[in-house]
């Protein structure tokens, strides 16, 4: 994932444009069943609209003494996301609105777009702008708006069953690692990791699109299959860093894919920090969004908007993105899907409690020891009552919902339990 991510670090993204296409046939090496499509510009899409296409060709700022200021081929953030072109001479003075800095982080090239009002710019660090001399400056923003397509793909991992679970990331935001170089990275590795399941409960579908516009455009175009069939969503984005964990949960709070989501943090990191819905800002907005309704959480190493190398050039590969952060995150997604995969709701074969020691699960004489707690096992049976599900019994219980899976797979394996596999309360197959 990280050798992944430094080769894709040096395409020039935006929301639409050669830079995501170059991405998204990258990923389809490694996906050779990812579906790339077009939408022409101008298209109307919920209460949007397709913007012109954008590509950078170069981006240079000379100040008065011929020195180079500001120039994409050393880093493309330093112009402004989705740029006018515009080439001539001004002064100081008259540059001073086209420039952003941040003051309280002088070192970063801050991360600034103008996707839909026509503007041109550059984005350097403060220190640098703080020392600019006075005089004459040359701009040449080699940029060009067309009429053109936005640019997304998606893949559809078949199940058993037609119900599905959406996995979103998005591919607009350049040289940038955790937002958002990681949310692609391991929304791939994760659907390797899908496709090579020897079978599938329920069928997986990978989306890779620009943030907002390209879930919108998404949604517009799907929006019958995706309510009939879409139970539930993850929203993979900044995934790579290993300083924390991080959920924004469901509308709602409590549906399924919530619980799933809280037993994995809980477990796979002792703690992690759990956000409000009012405290949302990626593409959970646009899916479950009103008259969309599809329950998506956000799973996250860092949150956007809270660690402080974000959106600015401070957002490295190796500082803030790790191998082994990309390694937690995929952790992360990889055991929400073997949860839905593998939960189930047990049902005792017994009537009253079942005598383990007959079974050599129980020593029938002294204190003998085993490497499953009996009274583990006892606890767990005790809320197979054909109802409770796996991952209820381990919320019930404090554990691990692997933990509980161990231990039922013991009692079915000695005909104690039943299990039926647990689907979502709202499917219909």
């Amino acid at each position: 994932m990280f050798d992944l991510a430094k080769e894709l670090w040096k395409y020039p993204r935006s929301i639409t444009g050669d830079g995501v296409r170059l991405t998204l046939r990258r990923l389809k090496v490694l996906l050779p069943e990812l579906q790339i499509h077009e939408i022409d510009s101008g298209t109307k899409v919920g209460d949007w609209t397709i913007p012109k296409e954008w590509n950078l060709t170069r981006a240079r700022l000379w100040d008065p003494t011929g020195q180079i200021v500001c120039d994409t081929n050393s880093n493309n953030l330093h112009v402004v996301g989705y740029s006018s072109p515009f080439t001539g001479e001004v002064d100081l003075e008259e540059l001073q609105p086209h420039l952003h800095s941040l003051p309280e982080m002088p070192t970063a090239i801050p991360y600034v777009t103008s996707y839909y009002e026509p503007r041109w710019g550059f984005c350097l660090a403060h220190e640098v702008r703080d020392k600019l001399p006075r005089g004459t400056y040359r701009v040449d923003i080699e940029t060009r708006l067309s009429q053109g397509l936005l640019t997304y793909a998606d893949l559809v991992v078949p199940g058993t069953m037609a119900d599905e679970v959406l996995i979103s990331t998005y591919v607009c935001h350049p040289a940038m690692a955790n937002n958002e170089l990681s949310g692609p990275v391991v929304a791939s590795e994760l659907a390797s990791y899908v496709q090579a399941l020897p079978e599938r409960r329920f069928t997986y579908r990978f989306v890779f699109a620009p943030e907002t516009i390209g879930a919108i455009a998404y949604i517009h175009l799907n929006r019958g299959h995706l309510q009939q069939r879409v139970r539930a969503g993850f929203n993979i984005t900044c995934v790579g860093d290993d300083r924390a964990y991080s959920l924004l949960p469901t509308r709602n709070t409590n549906h399924r894919i919530d619980q799933v989501s809280r037993n994995v943090l809980r477990h796979l990191a002792g703690e992690f920090r759990e956000y409000s819905w009012e405290e949302r800002g990626s593409d959970e907005r646009q899916y479950s969004a009103p008259l969309v309704d599809i329950p998506m959480v956000s799973l996250m190493r860092s949150k956007y908007w809270e660690f402080p190398e974000y959106h600015t050039s401070l957002d490295q590969l190796g500082t803030v993105v790790t191998p082994e952060g990309l390694q937690g995150g995929f952790e992360a997604t990889r055991r929400c899907i073997d949860i839905l995969e593998h939960d189930s709701i047990p049902t005792t074969l017994t009537i009253g409690e079942p005598m383990l020691s007959r079974r050599g699960l129980y020593a029938s004489l002294g204190a003998g020891r085993f490497s499953t707690s009996p009274q583990q096992l006892l606890d767990v049976w005790s809320f197979c009552d054909g109802v409770t599900s796996a991952l209820e019994i381990a919320e019930r219980l404090g554990m691990s919902f692997f933990g509980v899976d161990e231990l039922l797979q013991i009692l079915r394996a000695h005909k104690i339990v039943h299990l039926e596999p647990k689907l979502f309360e709202n499917s219909s197959h």
